[in-house]
């Protein structure tokens, strides 16, 4: 299966959580070096993938050098003929690798649930069946968001983005059923990431700083994992604790 759209992506990301008002500053002193992506503003959804009792996101939660993830994702909620993405995120000594093909939605759960074979969608097919049976990992998560994007204007190979609205659910696990869930982060706080094969241009390090936005480690599957899923497993808990007593 072939396409125009990228499947191989190798490049660094910074992740920043900031204030609406911080986000307008930034968008404010930007003007002159970047321009708002093509697609404008758009809604993303993912549903990853995981084992039983969630080995990938524990993994990755330790901070390791090497991490890895798989994920399918769509921009907006997908038609039965519309297209999905199968990916492969790997992230080594703090550079991100990602591999993906496209698919149809219907496809895509085929190759992810073991009924098609890698090899019809190439090389980067076989790679994610592999992980997946090397994991038995299935569907445990959605996280959508709503997305505004940025590229630059003199060096297009540098992205930003502000994601807003972040939420989860842990069933309908379909990117056909919609993008709604339960909020991830608490009202007016955004999430922007900055994108790029090298170092940081002067003017947006001077702009970063001018504006009080300091990288953090940010994970929206490990975030949604230890703040939100862990919690609903320990209420459950204890309620059946309590009705046994």
């Amino acid at each position: 299966m072939s396409d125009n759209i990228q499947s191989c992506f190798e490049r660094y990301e910074k992740k920043y959580r900031i204030t609406q008002e911080q986000q307008m500053q930034i968008i404010n002193g930007m003007q002159t070096h970047m321009q708002a992506d093509k697609f404008g503003n758009y809604t993303i959804c993912n549903i990853y993938y995981d084992t039983d009792d969630w080995q990938l996101v524990r993994a990755s939660i330790e901070k390791p050098i090497y991490k890895e993830k798989l994920r399918v994702r769509s921009y907006g909620v997908p038609s039965e003929d519309g297209k999905v993405f199968v990916e492969l995120k790997k992230k080594y000594d703090g550079v991100v690798y990602k591999r993906r093909i496209t698919a149809s939605p219907e496809a895509a759960q085929q190759l992810l649930s073991g009924e098609a074979p890698g090899e019809n969608f190439g090389q980067i097919g076989r790679e994610i069946e592999w992980f997946r049976a090397r994991y038995a990992a299935k569907p445990k998560v959605f996280i959508g968001y709503d997305r505004m994007a940025f590229s630059g204007t003199e060096q297009p190979e540098l992205r930003m983005t502000f994601d807003t609205g972040l939420r989860f659910r842990t069933d309908e696990l379909d990117l056909r059923l919609g993008s709604h869930g339960a909020p991830l982060l608490p009202p007016g706080e955004v999430l922007m990431e900055i994108k790029i094969p090298g170092a940081c241009p002067m003017w947006l390090s001077r702009l970063l700083s001018e504006t009080g936005a300091f990288p953090t480690s940010f994970s929206k599957i490990g975030h949604c994992y230890k703040n939100s899923i862990l919690r609903i497993g320990d209420a459950l808990e204890k309620k059946e604790e309590s009705d046994c007593a």
